[in-house]
């Protein structure tokens, strides 16, 4: 049974909507004992192809977003080649530009206007780890400036935190069409991440969005699992590490408001574990 366009649409959207907030696991209203013997499906019965295919003619649905599966070896070299210019970098302004000079990640090749690196103050206490640039951001230089960014910055000011953050993502150049960025794009940049971490030094890390969450804490987990539960960033090199708060990635929270409650949760814990002491903020959700 096809489906209409409506309907092809609304599960477009849904299927947006859940990966935005990084879910991965789907249950069903009964359990499946997945271990039982079935018997195949019956083979599919042969169709007459449509009039333009036996044409040779075409028209696909939609164009496919270019990704960046590369091979081991030229990963290996790109992280080495990002260690060596991160390692150079003596303050966020240097490695600003050793990241805007850098070209082995292939992202920077894809059609991003700029290298988008980071916003905030240099000596936060708080470091914010997103997941990468989108459209707004390319166009800015800065990450988090568009409607998501937006509704992160109220909610930072309603816990206090503002003027305390840094915030920067765990790539610097924005996938082709908004696409979570890969592990190995992820891989190539996180040198010039954990240099940033370096040069900081701050107190606590926020990760906001489920890819973040698992660049930094290598992880295979979903966000689901892994919001509101401290975890360390430990750099295998200089000894460098931070305690970590995952949290749900503000894009999600524009979906799905009521899920604030949960971010809210976990900015408290920030602050509070910053200032030492109890939270003294108002308890409301801010909108």
């Amino acid at each position: 049974m096809n489906a209409s366009p409506a309907a092809s649409d609304a599960l477009t959207a849904l299927l947006a909507f859940w990966h935005d907030a990084g879910v991965e696991d789907c249950f069903g209203d009964a359990p499946v004992d997945r271990t039982r013997e079935t018997a195949p499906p019956p083979p599919a019965k042969a169709t007459r192809a449509p009039a333009a295919a036996q044409t040779g003619t075409v028209t696909p649905l939609r164009a496919p977003v270019a990704s960046a599966r590369v091979s081991t070896d030229t990963v290996a070299e790109a992280v080495a080649l990002a260690r060596t210019a991160a390692k150079a970098a003596d303050s966020l302004e240097s490695l600003t530009e050793a990241i805007r000079g850098f070209e082995a990640c292939p992202l920077s090749g894809m059609g991003a206007r700029q290298a988008v690196v980071w916003r905030g103050e240099a000596t936060a206490p708080v470091m914010i780890v997103g997941e990468g640039p989108g459209a707004e951001e390319d166009a800015q230089g800065l990450p988090f400036v568009g409607k998501a960014g937006r509704l992160l910055d109220r909610m930072l000011k309603a816990a206090q935190l503002e003027g305390r953050v840094v915030i920067t993502n765990t790539v610097f150049w924005r996938p082709p069409g908004n696409r979570t960025p890969s592990p190995e794009e992820q891989a190539i940049c996180a040198p010039f991440v954990a240099r940033a971490l370096e040069l900081v030094k701050p107190k606590l890390v926020l990760t906001v969005g489920a890819a973040a969450a698992r660049a930094i804490l290598h992880t295979n987990e979903g966000i689901t699992r892994l919001r509101g539960t401290w975890g360390e960033w430990h750099l295998p090199e200089g000894g460098t590490s931070a305690p970590v708060m995952p949290t749900l990635h503000p894009a999600f929270l524009l979906r799905q408001p009521q899920a604030k409650a949960m971010v809210w949760a976990d900015l408290l814990a920030v602050a509070a574990r910053l200032d030492g002491s109890s939270q003294t903020t108002d308890s409301k959700t801010p909108h």
